[in-house]
Formats: structure tokens, C-alpha cells, sequence
């Protein structure tokens, strides 16, 4: 059964008449969520299906507050009995919990978002058959290994999912949304026995004529893979680094760390004093932002039922916003940014503004320096800012790129990186919930032989 169809009255009814019954057992505040989804997943290695997906679920998350106490429950089995018995032992369970000056669900607001216009669902992802998606995955796999080049593969994966969700709470939030989602993805192998690469493409939307075609996704994978062909090592050195677009990402969500709420208030990020303070080059403005169509980290209300915004987290350089849920809000002495995900904090489409510098300018702007193209392992420390992480790279000289670099580790620190931006590029894709443009740092630590 498709979320969002005979569904969607019952479990509105079923989520207001929780919130009552909880109030009758005793409950000051109380928050029901009930989350029904389908999904679909196949992977598929050599032209053979390796694994195969294809269910439904459906859970109920509860928020139980009495006293500034906090009590949480969850059920798959939604009948009444079930859950009235979860909420009376929710509501006993408080009782025995310590007290919290912060607790307490956020404060009833108007919710005036037009959640058709989000374009958030897709019928065409509901209609797909399993055999046009186990189709889909093959085909992207075949034309990939058709290249001499490509050795071997990691397999193809095609996945949908369709979601539907359903809010309420005492402050007389009573909401719902239904949302889709696909992906098509790939990986390769090229080289010999003693010096195999390989790279990986992905694409993933909430609708499915946007989605990259079979084609497109091997001809990126492949060009990604065999890029990293014939390596060399590089001596260490500090130099200027390009970073691509993808990476611009895994620098962002590095970021998104350092200025959710919760790092704040924990005295996890090296950021929590800087709030008004210049932290970045003033080319740089980077948002969160829920509400852009169609995207995949748009969303009409967070977990909370706080409804989402377009937040300026830094602003011409400056450090204007942390991202907090209700109760990082209320530690900080902030307010509520929608940005809640479970008891924690997580970005909607949180993305650095484009330049207007085409990449392969950026590119030929170096006479000698490192295209940063994948990292590897950890080695991230949101409390100082610092990183340092294994490598791949492109060397380039006089603009222009001389060849691959493998067994490299780059390392800097994120505030420095954010205050030393020499170039930003004009090729800002929504990919990902979180992403940015192609960037030039001034200069960065490369460790080599």
C-alpha cells in the first residue's frame, strides 16, 4: 500500500487521538509521529542480481514530556491497545527521569507553508515496476563494462522509496507530507593486478525524469575511474588546492558539524564562541535552506513540526546562525532554526552560494598545485577545526593537468581553509542536501614520500 493514500486519514486520526489519550494519562506536552514507507533496493554485479529489496514498514515515535521530564517510546505495532499501553508506561517512565529546564516541545506557531508546492512527491517513482528498476540497474552496469579500460565492477544499485509522514503534538500542530525518492549508482575498477583504481558515480532525486540516465552515470564513472590510472607519488609540500564540487561537499558537511546547536552547546566545535564574528572570506555566504522545490533536503516542517526556513549560516564571511532543533535553542538562548531530526540536528539543502568563475579557469589559474578529488578514512576534529585525511588527487602545472596522485594525506584547518578562498566556481549542484560549488584554497599541506 502506497503511503499517502488510504493511509493518510488513519494515521492523522490515529496521532490526534494519541495526543489526547496522553494528556488524560497525565502527560504535560506530547509529540506523535507516525513515519509509512515502501522501498525497493537491488543491487546488481556481472549482469546477476546480488541482493534484492522490496518492503513496506511502518513505526510510531513518542515524545512524552511531564514534570520537564522526558520520556521517549517507539511501536511498529500501531493498534490501540498497544499504543495506549506504550503511552501509560511512557508517561510512568517520566516520573523516574531527571529534570531538564530545556525540555518541553517547541511553542505553538502558524504553519502557512503550501506543501504541494514543494513538489516533494513523484507518482511516476510509485509506479515503476521492479522489473523496469532491476532493468535500469543492468543496463547502467552494461554500458559501463563495454570500456577495455573497466575491469571489473562494483555493482550497479537502483533504489525508490516513498515515504509518508504524520505529526502531531499538544501545541496543536497536526500536519502531513508525502514525499518520493530514487537513485541510481555505480562503481568500477580499472588498472592491472598491481594497480587497480577505482571511483564511483551516483544520482539521486525525488523525481524520476530528473534522474542521470544509465548512460550518463557510466560515462561519469567511467571518466572518474580511469582519471586515477598510472599514479605518482608527489614529495610533500604545501601548495595551492582545488577543490572539486564533490569534495566542496565533504568540506561543507565538516562545517555543518561545527555549527549544529548540539556541537555548540556540548563545547564539541571550535566555532561556539564565534557567533557574529568573521570566520570566512567575504565572498563566502552559505544557507540552509528547507524550502527550494523539488529538492532532496526539502522539507515542509522538521521533526518537531517547527516549520522549515531558509537560514543565512554565514553571511559575507560572518558567522550568523548556528542550526538548532527546540532544545539546542534554548541551551544556546537561540531559537529554533527547524532543523530538528530525531533528538538531534540535521541540515535540509545546506549548500555554499555559487561564484561566477568556470572551474576550468579555476583550473588554469594554477602554475602547480593538487585537484582534490576523493579522501578517505576520518581524521576530522570539529573541536579544533583541524583534519587530515588520505587522498587522491590531479597534479597540476602551467594549468594544466599533468597526472594523477595517489598515496597523499591533506590536511589543514577548517577556519583557515573558510579565511584563505581564492576562487569560487559557478557550478553549484543540488546533488546532495549538502553541497557547493568548485573552490580554490590559497594553500594547504600535502603530505607525499
Amino acid at each position: 500500500m502506497m503511503p499517502g493514500t488510504e493511509t493518510e486519514p488513519k494515521h492523522m486520526d490515529l496521532a490526534e487521538s494519541l495526543v489526547s489519550y496522553a494528556r488524560k494519562e497525565g502527560a504535560d506536552e506530547v509529540e506523535v509521529a507516525i513515519v509509512g514507507s515502501t522501498e525497493f533496493n537491488v543491487d546488481i554485479r556481472h549482469g546477476e542480481i546480488e541482493n534484492l529489496i522490496e518492503a513496506g514498514s511502518r513505526s510510531l515515535g513518542l515524545r512524552i514530556i511531564k514534570g520537564q521530564r522526558t520520556a521517549y517510546a517507539s511501536s511498529s505495532d500501531l493498534s490501540k491497545d498497544s499504543l495506549h499501553r506504550l503511552i501509560s508506561r511512557a508517561v510512568k517512565r517520566a516520573d523516574l527521569s531527571s529534570p531538564d529546564s530545556c525540555a518541553g516541545l517547541p511553542a505553538a506557531q502558524r504553519f502557512g507553508h503550501n506543501i504541494a508546492a514543494l513538489n516533494l512527491f513523484d507518482p511516476q517513482v510509485a509506479e515503476l515496476s521492479p522489473e523496469s528498476k532491476i532493468e535500469l540497474a543492468k543496463k547502467t552496469e552494461h554500458i559501463a563494462l563495454q570500456d577495455k579500460r573497466i575491469v571489473n565492477s562494483h555493482g550497479s544499485t537502483c533504489e525508490t522509496r516513498i515515504i509518508k509522514t504524520t505529526l502531531a503534538n499538544s501545541n496543536g500542530f497536526s500536519q502531513s507530507y508525502n514525499e518520493t525518492y530514487c537513485g541510481l549508482s555505480l562503481g568500477l575498477q580499472a588498472g592491472q593486478t598491481d594497480e587497480i583504481v577505482e571511483d564511483y558515480w551516483s544520482s539521486s532525486k525525488r523525481h524520476f525524469d530528473e534522474l542521470e540516465t544509465p548512460e550518463d552515470i557510466a560515462a561519469r564513472c567511467i571518466a572518474r575511474t580511469v582519471r586515477h590510472l598510472h599514479p605518482r607519488k608527489i614529495p610533500t609540500q604545501q601548495v595551492p588546492v582545488v577543490f572539486e564540487s564533490t569534495m566542496t561537499s565533504w568540506l561543507l558537511g565538516f562545517l555543518f558539524a561545527c555549527v549544529s546547536g548540539v556541537s555548540v552547546y556540548q563545547k564539541t566545535s571550535f566555532l561556539q564562541d564565534k557567533l557574529g564574528e568573521h570566520i570566512a572570506d567575504n565572498r563566502l555566504t552559505i544557507y540552509d535552506d528547507g524550502l527550494i522545490p523539488g529538492l532532496l533536503g526539502t522539507t515542509p516542517f522538521d521533526s518537531e513540526g517547527v516549520p522549515a526556513q531558509k537560514t543565512a549560516v554565514v553571511d559575507q564571511g560572518i558567522l550568523t546562525n548556528f542550526l538548532c532543533n527546540t532544545y539546542a535553542a534554548k541551551k544556546l538562548k537561540l531559537r529554533s532554526t527547524g532543523n530538528a531530526e530525531g533528538t538531534g540536528v540535521a541540515p535540509h539543502n545546506f549548500y555554499l552560494e555559487a561564484g561566477s568563475t568556470q572551474p576550468d579557469q579555476i583550473i588554469s589559474s594554477l602554475d602547480k598545485g593538487l585537484i582534490l578529488i576523493r579522501t578517505l578514512g576520518h581524521g576530522l576534529n570539529p573541536v579544533t577545526g583541524d583534519f587530515s585525511r588520505g587522498a587522491y588527487g590531479l597534479w597540476v602545472e602551467k594549468g594544466e593537468i599533468a597526472y594523477p596522485v595517489a598515496e597523499i594525506t591533506i590536511s589543514g584547518n577548517l577556519g583557515s581553509v573558510l579565511r584563505n578562498i581564492d576562487m569560487i566556481g559557478n557550478d553549484l549542484e543540488f546533488r546532495t542536501p549538502i553541497c557547493g560549488p568548485t573552490l580554490k584554497i590559497h594553500d594547504l599541506m600535502i603530505a607525499g614520500t
